[in-house]
């Protein structure tokens, strides 16, 4: 893909986020007497965007992929039904639009203090300029530095879910998914999912990310999320599974005795963290590519009757409240 492509695509993007704006967001936004946010509305808006074209390739790609080669039969359909309306709340922005009001204009205050001391971060592009001499526009370099960084990050966060037990008992809600489908990406404790949306974009403002970089960054990184999560029969070859974390690499990570427990019943720790490059995994020592995932359950341990039988909650609010309460130590 070369620079005229990604621009066409900006343009394209650009455009339907505009028809999308002005047909439907700002006469909604002007009926509420919300001229004065007009242009959070706009960026807003792009978010919405980004979450309907993700659905779309969720259903119409990933669904296919599951029909055609599923690794386990889906025998709890509430199950998933409760994933999907977790995806459903992040990506059309209702999650999203709760931080806009309660979250957002704490880091602008925080931003615009840190601006007055002095501190402004650094630009990542102006460290990748010198790299492409002879480019003219050195956006698609960019996005893949961004790319790099952010995957990282998401890394090393994973890693913090698995290895503090206050994270953990959050973290858990998206473990306690017995029925592991492409839905299953977006399910996730509200505050886990706060604290994670704090850190990245506070790593974002760092390094000085454009926002149509960081929205592309963060939808390919959650579209292969929910890839990784389809209850597909797929696997990358041994190359191209040192590449691209693939629905087998992250199922591992999944799997009853084989990924986040593989050390024994409540052992933090695990295998297999890293969201869209392997490479992470592989230079920590946390890879782990052998294994037969498609025979061995998803969840957690102690949700097994002869483990205890732990409840993790069916519904979207009881798996919230029960994941309050882990983390409280009452539950």
């Amino acid at each position: 893909m070369n620079v005229t492509v990604i621009d066409t695509l900006v343009e394209a993007f650009g455009l339907t986020q505009q028809w999308l704006f002005e047909t439907l967001v700002q006469p909604v936004v002007f009926g509420l007497g919300g001229a004065s946010i007009l242009v959070d509305a706009y960026n807003a808006t792009g978010w919405l965007l980004v979450g309907l074209l993700q659905l779309i390739v969720i259903v119409g790609v990933f669904g296919s992929l599951q029909r055609w080669r599923p690794i386990q039969a889906v025998t709890d359909r509430a199950a998933v039904r409760t994933d999907v309306v977790y995806t459903l709340v992040h990506q059309l922005g209702l999650f999203r639009l709760v931080l806009f009001f309660a979250v957002d204009p704490l880091w602008e205050t925080l931003w615009g203090w840190l601006a007055v001391q002095g501190v402004t971060g650094w630009q990542l592009d102006t460290l990748i300029a010198p790299l492409w001499p002879g480019m003219t526009d050195t956006a698609l370099a960019s996005f893949l530095a961004y790319l790099v960084v952010f995957d990282l990050v998401n890394y090393l966060i994973h890693r913090g879910q698995h290895q503090f037990g206050w994270w953990w008992a959050l973290h858990a809600v998206h473990h306690s998914q017995r029925q592991m489908t492409m839905w299953t990406d977006n399910r996730n404790h509200l505050l886990d999912s706060l604290i994670v949306d704090v850190l990245i974009v506070q790593i974002g403002h760092a390094i000085g990310v454009a926002p149509g970089q960081f929205v592309a960054v963060v939808a390919l990184s959650q579209l292969v999320e929910n890839l990784s999560h389809a209850n597909v029969r797929l696997r990358f070859g041994w190359l191209g599974e040192r590449l691209l974390v693939s629905p087998h690499f992250h199922r591992i990570h999944h799997s009853l005795g084989l990924g986040h427990e593989s050390r024994g019943k409540g052992t933090l720790g695990g295998h297999n963290f890293s969201v869209l490059l392997p490479v992470w995994d592989m230079l920590f020592g946390t890879a782990r590519f052998e294994g037969r995932p498609g025979d061995t359950a998803t969840g957690i341990r102690d949700q097994l009757p002869e483990e205890g039988g732990r409840d993790y909650g069916r519904g979207f609010w009881a798996q919230q409240r029960l994941g309050v309460l882990r983390l409280l130590g009452r539950a």
